[in-house]
């Protein structure tokens, strides 16, 4: 049994993942908010990952970050403070948890990292310029931190496409939309929290023991075919 720190762990995305990994891992969770659950391995730290100090912990195998954000406008709605406010969250407080932790991490038993980016810093696409500029910074984290704790430390990324979360609400608020985010993706589908989930664990677990340093489009075709 394994110990991960999920930065995150309480809605969305993360609270698949979470969830996912309970039943044969331990999760030790750090949100703002605490988990709408109850399990025997799992812990909870009530933090705000951008102001507050993040607890010291004895010892962890792994670490995923899933705070981010979905901020669309146009380009010339977008002031500096909203790509200071997405920078933020997407990468300085991914930077802060690595720094706390590295030094448990590292001590692990076949120890990962596992980040989230987005298939906008792949697929130009329009009022993204804030969004995608902080997760292609992810990427070229993800990059960096892996060549440097190579052979000890395998550190991975998830590129979703919409995924049916309370962050992304706003773009599945009704029929129509739910219908043109479909039939947008070759797939004609978009994701589920568990499909990310699924593939998190694995990229935490050993069997992708060969994999670091990659970026994993999970993107029902929308980056890689046009139909």
């Amino acid at each position: 049994m394994k110990t991960f720190i999920i930065i995150g762990g309480s809605k969305g995305i993360g609270r698949a993942i979470t969830e996912n990994l309970l039943d044969q891992h331990n999760v030790i969770n750090l949100s703002r908010s605490k988990p709408a659950f109850n399990h025997d391995n799992l812990t909870h730290h009530t933090v705000d990952i951008l102001q507050d100090d993040l607890p010291d912990l004895e010892q962890a195998d792994g670490l995923i970050y899933c705070p981010g954000s979905i901020n669309l406008k146009p380009i010339g709605r977008l002031d500096l403070d909203d790509f200071r406010s997405d920078f933020e969250i997407n990468v300085i407080g991914a930077v802060k948890a690595i720094q706390k932790y590295i030094p448990i991490i590292k001590k692990g038993n076949k120890p990962a990292m596992l980040f989230f980016s987005t298939v906008a810093a792949k697929l130009g696409m329009p009022y993204h310029a804030s969004v995608a500029a902080a997760k292609s910074a992810v990427e070229g984290l993800v990059k960096s931190v892996g060549a440097e704790l190579a052979p000890t430390v395998r550190v991975n990324a998830i590129a979703p496409t919409v995924t049916d979360t309370e962050l992304a609400s706003n773009l599945l608020r009704n029929e129509k939309m739910i219908t043109n985010i479909t039939d947008r993706h070759p797939l004609k589908k978009y994701l589920n929290p568990t499909e990310v989930a699924q593939m998190a664990s694995f990229l935490l677990s050993d069997q992708a023991a060969s994999i670091s340093g990659q970026i994993f489009e999970m993107d029902c075709g929308i980056v890689s075919f046009k139909i």
